[in-house]
């Protein structure tokens, strides 16, 4: 049988042989594009984190974590050495500093998320991402009040996971993040997320004693994100196959816009030249019961042996658009 990853690599050859050219308007940076595609893997046969090239497990394991805990300020991230959203809220701040027109408010990337770290006010006060994943899958914001009168929430993921146990013939297990009160010119300017949504919506479905996850991704870059979100929501699934009492079946991964950014076209070539290595496989060393028990270390994987990684530059592109933006990019530059 043909390797399973070999669809994410022909989905790469298939952007690259019919991919159309884009430009972003914020920040200039060009891709090109295919609409409309799909993957799946079976996770009884392995456990899909590529092997084409290193993919970086820390992250996934804590970034995953973070938003299984509802958390939306990147303090947790940066206290375990975890850097892969730390442009988003730097972007923020200088966006503001440059508003305020205090110099001495610009510090350089580094010594922000150093402040991030050491400093909890600060952190409290710029490193937080609102209207995220994590907050949206375990706090989804209501404009109706709780029977306290305070503000109601809604918790989706622990909804699904009652609501299998409760009906496991349920077609209507959903976990959304794509609210239009608070994105693009959507919202008000005040409310507005200058974070792109991009892993919009994800369904659960029980079907012959097997739990299979299926996510919508609108927007996708191939190479750095798309790797990552395999890992990410496969491992979810493994996740929620354990706490619900059901044997793992398919990660299902359907994709809106998927897309090569120019500057990575290099890499991606180098990439098409490693033929795929067994899939590792994940235990669990701990007989956690439900999510809230679930902790990153909790997680082993078993025979990983990948290709070297391959470096690339992250495009900060999508979200809230704004003129200001090229001045920021080339304020991060200086």
């Amino acid at each position: 049988m043909k390797h399973p990853e070999y669809q994410y690599l022909d989905l790469m050859r298939d952007i690259l042989d019919h991919g159309v050219r884009k430009v972003d308007r914020g920040t200039g940076d060009a891709s090109y594009s295919v609409f409309g595609r799909q993957i799946r893997f079976d996770l009884s046969k392995g456990f899909p984190l590529l092997t084409t090239k290193k993919v970086y497990w820390k992250g996934v394991l804590h970034e995953l974590y973070w938003f299984m805990s509802g958390q939306s300020n990147i303090k947790y991230l940066v206290d375990n050495n975890v850097h892969i959203w730390d442009d988003y809220p730097y972007r923020i701040y200088l966006e503001k500093s440059q508003k305020s027109k205090v110099k001495s408010q610009k510090l350089p990337e580094d010594v922000f998320i150093d402040k991030i770290k050491m400093d909890a006010k600060f952190a409290k006060k710029w490193g937080n991402l609102p209207k995220i994943y994590g907050e949206l899958w375990r706090k989804w914001p209501c404009k109706s009040k709780d029977l306290q009168g305070k503000p109601r929430t809604i918790d989706q993921l622990k909804w699904v996971i009652q609501e299998i146990k409760d009906d496991p013939a349920a077609h209507n297990l959903i976990v959304n993040s794509w609210n239009p009160e608070y994105l693009y010119t959507m919202a008000t300017l005040k409310d507005a997320s200058r974070f792109p949504i991009c892993h919009n919506m994800y369904q659960v479905n029980i079907i012959d004693g097997k739990l299979s996850l299926q996510l919508y991704q609108r927007s996708a870059d191939i190479f750095l994100g798309v790797p990552f979100n395999i890992a990410s929501y496969a491992l979810l699934t493994l996740i929620l196959a354990k706490v619900t009492g059901y044997q793992p079946g398919e990660f299902v991964h359907t994709f809106g816009d998927v897309h090569i950014y120019e500057l990575h076209l290099n890499q991606v070539k180098e990439q098409l030249k490693r033929a795929p290595k067994k899939f590792p496989n994940i235990r669990f060393n701990n007989g956690f019961k439900t999510i809230d028990d679930f902790k990153p270390h909790y997680v082993d994987l078993i025979d990983y042996d990948p290709y070297p990684p391959i470096k690339a530059s992250l495009s900060v592109t999508g979200g809230l658009y704004d003129q200001n933006l090229k001045l920021i990019k080339k304020l991060k530059a200086t």
